[in-house]
């Protein structure tokens, strides 16, 4: 906006009033949705993947994931699953790097036989959408991943999976982060069947896991409620919180650091387990709350060790972890237990569940609203901003 007036119009009346704060709560119905989006959304979505890549897709090896905020943690979480499932490089990519630093065109790059992946749910960060115009032009396959149809990014890209949810909201992502998510998966498992890594079976029946993931993602988000308020009430007043994963739980950590910091402001880092031990773990104060994701996989016992070391640290430990696992839950000052079995790589779908209600309750039991909503407006200080004409 120019700040400037229309003819006739009084000065300021061009200018918008903010939307009025979320509730918090939203959060609540964002999580309580999640299981009817996976049971009703992933047949769709993979209908449409089905579509954007036929069989002359499987000369692809090296897929670029760019996006930015929830997109970026998304492509961080989706990345094993295209290594071990497509057996692809696959590298996860923010858009500021991928835009100036590393698309196809960029001086250094061999030649590859490229899929980018565009991920947007707006389909309009600017940056995103460069990327999809340098990837074509850099020769690669631009698929932008969006909630929304005909938007800049779609028109970007060469095609678009569109991840579309019912009855949406004005929200910190979740519903959206799942559907992006989602959709990176399905293409993961279709470039590997493609390729031949997976036999139409084998395919089928990973979709049939992701749909499954239904209940289980229903049971934790039901189990989470009344944890996450204690858990919440515990740490509201620590002035920094650290959340950790390893391999696609790095991308979980990510993910459940943003909703901790738009929902309630508390500002939160994402971090992989091992840089943490590095670098955070000197940081005071020493009693301030570490989340740690101890998904099953390759990462599990390094995430049950750094859950002992951050407690022998003074840490209050929180474990996110499966719900009859004892050895990572006791070096927790408190648990957060995930419900049901999942494979590594699609761990991410389930173990998420928990940061929504966890930045509900801690933006509640500050008096928080999302998005600093709840912070009185800035005073003008130019004519610009007044909505006067200079």
């Amino acid at each position: 906006m120019s700040g400037r007036s229309e003819p006739n119009t009084p000065a300021g009346a061009g200018i918008q009033a903010p939307p009025p704060p979320l509730d918090p709560r939203v959060m609540l119905r964002q999580v309580d949705a999640l299981a009817a989006d996976l049971r009703e959304r992933t047949g769709p979505f993979d209908e449409q993947v089905r579509t954007l890549l036929p069989a002359r897709w499987a000369a692809v090896d090296t897929v670029s994931i760019v996006g930015d905020g929830d997109s970026y943690h998304a492509a961080c979480a989706a990345r094993m699953a295209f290594a071990s499932l497509a057996g692809v490089d696959c590298r996860p990519v923010n858009a500021l790097r991928f835009v100036e630093y590393d698309h196809p065109g960029s001086g250094g790059r061999p030649p590859r036989t490229e899929l980018t992946l565009t991920v947007s749910a707006s389909g309009r960060t600017p940056l995103v959408v460069r990327s999809a115009e340098l990837a074509r032009d850099g020769g690669a396959h631009a698929i932008a991943v969006t909630a929304t149809p005909d938007s800049p990014v779609t028109r970007a890209a060469d095609g678009a999976l569109l991840v579309t949810l019912p009855d949406t909201e004005r929200s910190p992502g979740v519903r959206t982060y799942q559907a992006s998510l989602l959709g990176l998966l399905l293409i993961a498992v279709r470039l590997g069947e493609l390729r031949g890594r997976l036999s139409g079976p084998e395919a089928d029946a990973l979709r049939g896991e992701l749909t499954a993931l239904a209940g289980p993602v229903e049971a934790t988000a039901e189990a989470a409620g009344a944890r996450c308020r204690e858990t919440a009430e515990r740490i509201a007043e620590a002035a920094v919180l650290s959340v950790l994963g390893g391999g696609p739980s790095h991308g979980t950590a990510l993910f459940a650091a943003a909703k901790v910091i738009e929902t309630s402001g508390v500002f939160a880092t994402g971090q992989d387990l091992e840089e943490w031990c590095h670098v955070e773990r000197f940081a005071r104060p020493p009693d301030s709350p570490v989340i740690v994701v101890a998904a099953p996989g390759r990462s599990y016992r390094h995430a049950a060790e750094v859950a002992a070391k951050a407690a022998a640290l003074g840490r209050r430990v929180i474990t996110v972890a499966p719900e009859d696992d004892a050895a990572t839950a006791r070096h927790g000052w408190a648990a957060l237990p995930v419900t049901g079995h999942v494979r590594e790589e699609f761990s991410p779908l389930l173990y998420h569940v928990f940061a929504a209600p966890l930045s509900c309750h801690l933006a509640q039991h500050l008096g928080r609203a999302p998005f600093l909503a709840d912070l009185p407006r800035p005073i003008p200080t130019t004519p610009q901003d007044r909505g006067e004409t200079p």
